[in-house]
């Protein structure tokens, strides 16, 4: 009891216990999971092609070498070893003769070993990684999009604090899979696991926060520092993952991370109490009414394409260097560095910009931005020359994800109930589908057209969306909301929200001050 004590006056507890009125510890436990969450997401990148490229090199060669070894001279042929020439020879131990008859020398057949070499030819196995890589990495992203739909109604029932609890548990246990998984199927149920618990964690997270943050710009900035552990998460990930696989061994960068969730495991713990089921105050508006709804629509889908873009270099991207430049395995986690960086550069400068600027011209410049950066990345000769186009990705992917994540919450309060959890799993569903059809299509085309035309496609398609975000300058409000909202009777407090000069009278039945 004395250490209790000793630890109770400290005082770190009362803290704890006083945060959970804290909309900035709220914001912090979002920040720390979503920071997890992707580089679990993104630490894999450089350590799953080259692992299942070595796996599988290795597999071929034993199947070579057990081939050359069954073909070999067998029944009443000897070999016998000279010791002065160094070469085989053959002796016919023949019963009708007495003498025994020497044969012609035989030349040693080498033994296929292993590529170690740092550059992999263009061969079918090279090739056949597109798919096998692909298709592992979309797997998160699909099991996330059919997870979402149920994850987030559940929010409006039961309240964010479970569902944040369960993302975590569930995420520890898909990480520790990681580490200790050997074949491409335990990794395959490893990358599936963790989009169930990535969906927790992402639709809570950011459900947690609109509903904490009610006012649309400080919404807006919490959203972006929230993103901003998503960024850095993208951001370290990869760097991290390579640098360890390389000096250290596969499993060490997942029992880092496992260490890391524990930590916040334990301070959702001690602040969200998931073990009390907070449900919504009123009924939320249905799934299926807002994904009818054209302007949450256009949301999702610049979310969507803008990170499909990056979502289809991940697994080609590493295969392409290892083709054509010869990279080692530390620099295929490396060379996404530039576009991790200035996703957290973009992020941190958009999510105050963009309100000022327009979250509608913000999203258009982005996805433009986007679709010109991708089409010059097959022109890189070197690991260098991806430094300026991945640079443009990753912060024009910040500018979308910035002005669009807070354009959700403020749609949902302008047309429809301020319950923010559907919403939220909407665009949940939209980044999951960028980074399910992503790889899984990105891997096949790759493989059937190339690299580049793989790139060129999704550059055009980014940029022919983008037009589409004008028709968020000036969305309407609904009818009936808004009469409700200006009847004198009306027990809400209203706030004025504005976009590009015209302002509407939305209702809030919290005070900002006075978080939850």
């Amino acid at each position: 009891m004395g250490l209790f004590d000793a630890f109770r006056d400290v005082g770190v507890l009362a803290w704890l216990r006083e945060g959970r009125q804290s909309r900035r510890l709220i914001l912090l436990i979002v920040f720390i999971a979503l920071l997890l969450d992707n580089m679990l997401l993104t630490v894999v990148v450089p350590i799953i092609p080259s692992y299942l490229y070595t796996v599988d090199d290795e597999a071929a060669a034993a199947v070579r070498n057990h081939s050359v070894s069954s073909n070999s001279p067998s029944g009443t042929f000897q070999t016998i070893v000279s010791l002065y020439d160094n070469s085989t020879r053959l002796t016919n131990l023949s019963p009708q003769v007495g003498t025994p008859t020497v044969t012609p020398a035989l030349t040693p057949t080498p033994t296929p070993t292993p590529n170690t070499s740092n550059c992999r030819k263009a061969d079918d196995q090279l090739l056949n990684e597109n798919v096998k890589v692909g298709l592992l990495f979309a797997s998160k992203a699909t099991v996330q999009l059919i997870t979402n739909p149920f994850i987030g109604p559940l929010t409006n029932r039961i309240g964010y604090q479970i569902p944040m609890f369960a993302g975590f548990c569930i995420m520890f246990l898909s990480t520790i899979m990681f580490a200790f998984s050997s074949s491409y199927a335990l990794l395959f149920v490893a990358r599936s696991l963790q989009g169930v618990g990535s969906s927790c964690s992402s639709v809570a997270g950011m459900g947690m926060l609109a509903s904490v943050y009610t006012d649309d710009e400080e919404r807006g900035n919490a959203i972006g520092i929230a993103l901003g552990g998503l960024a850095m998460g993208v951001l370290v990930g990869p760097p991290f993952g390579s640098v360890m696989y390389e000096f250290v061994g596969k499993a060490a960068p997942f029992l880092i991370l496992a260490v890391l969730a524990v930590l916040d495991g334990a301070l959702q713990l001690f602040v969200l109490q998931p073990s009390k089921v907070e449900p919504e105050s009123q009924k939320g508006t249905s799934l299926i009414t807002l994904m009818k709804d054209p302007y949450i629509l256009i949301a999702a889908g610049s979310i969507c394409f803008a990170n499909m873009a990056i979502a289809m270099l991940e697994p080609a991207l590493p295969i392409w260097m290892m083709e054509t430049m010869c990279a080692r395995k530390w620099q295929l986690g490396v060379a996404f560095l530039p576009a991790s960086i200035s996703y957290l550069i973009g992020t941190n400068i958009f999510a105050v910009l963009a309100n000022k600027m327009g979250r509608w011209l913000c999203s258009l410049i982005g996805m433009l931005l986007v679709g010109v950066s991708i089409l010059c990345v097959p022109f890189a000769k070197d690991i260098y020359g991806l430094i300026l186009p991945n640079f443009g990705v990753g912060f024009a992917i910040g500018m979308v994800d910035s002005s669009m994540m807070p354009i959700m919450g403020y749609l949902v309060d302008l047309r429809h109930v301020s319950v923010y959890g559907s919403v939220y799993a909407i665009a949940d569903v939209a980044f999951c589908m960028g980074f399910a059809f992503g790889p899984s299509a990105g891997g096949a085309i790759a493989r059937s057209i190339g690299f580049p035309w793989l790139m060129t496609i999704i550059g055009v398609v980014d940029i022919l969306f983008a037009p589409l975000c004008f028709f968020l300058r000036n969305p309407p409000a609904n009818e009936e909301k808004m009469a409700i909202l200006m009847d004198s009777n009306c027990s809400m407090r209203t706030r004025s929200y504005s976009t590009q000069g015209s302002s509407y009278q939305m209702g809030d039945d919290m005070d900002p001050d006075s978080p939850e």
